[in-house]
């Protein structure tokens, strides 16, 4: 089986086990969702959303938000971590938003990664779940898995995302990336599965043995 040919047997695989691809980060605009996804840098989705309400509460608009004091804004999200560094970043990004962009934002992904705190990933994530843009972020699960599947070498996040592009049609780019994700939480965890343990992991195993073993470890990502 060539590589072309597993990218397209996975799609189907995880196109039956998650059909449905629901946004992990509560929100209800971009703007919302850009300050999720920021507050998600090592912190999982479930705390997140039980923080931002309390956060959206005090201000859920650029303006709004750029008039509280950082220290107001590290009180509440705290609980996430590296609360002085996102306090602060969420303050600036949203000056920048009501100063530069009328209190938008961008969906112009050069123009996001403008912004404090958004990196290239958080970026893509707001470019593909706020605005429907064609996109693949990859996370530590979609590293891990592109290179358990050998689907990448692995070297580097951008090269796997460069890899999964090549790989896959651009209209599933989007799905594919939230699909991938929720499996590697169900099923293949770092510690959960070597590369051989997991349904898909010994489907792609059993494809070609020898080199399973290769495909169990992939550098982190934060």
């Amino acid at each position: 089986m060539t590589k072309s040919q597993r990218a397209r047997h996975l799609q189907q695989r995880l196109a039956l086990l998650y059909p449905e691809t629901p946004v992990p980060l509560d929100h209800k605009d971009p703007y919302t969702l850009l300050v999720a996804v920021l507050l998600s840098a090592q912190c999982t989705d479930i705390r997140v959303n039980l923080i931002t309400p309390k956060l959206f509460a005090a201000a859920d608009n650029p303006l709004d938000m750029s008039k509280l004091e950082v220290a107001q804004i590290e009180a509440i999200v705290r609980p996430c971590g590296l609360g002085p560094q996102k306090a602060r970043a969420i303050r600036e990004l949203s000056r920048m938003l009501v100063e530069q962009h009328q209190g938008n934002v961008p969906a112009d992904l050069e123009e996001l990664e403008k912004l404090p705190g958004v990196g290239h990933k958080t970026a893509q994530v707001v470019m593909a779940q706020a605005f429907g843009v064609p996109s693949f972020p990859v996370d530590t699960h979609i590293h891990r898995l592109a290179k358990r599947w050998r689907l990448s070498n692995g070297k580097s996040v951008i090269q796997t995302e460069r890899d999964l592009k090549r790989l896959f049609p651009r209209e599933a780019w989007n799905q594919l990336h939230l699909q991938i994700i929720f499996y590697g939480r169900e099923y293949c965890t770092a510690r959960g599965c070597d590369g051989t343990r997991c349904p898909l992991c010994q489907e792609v195993a059993r494809v070609s043995p020898t080199s399973s073993r290769s495909a169990a470890s992939a550098p982190s990502v934060t």
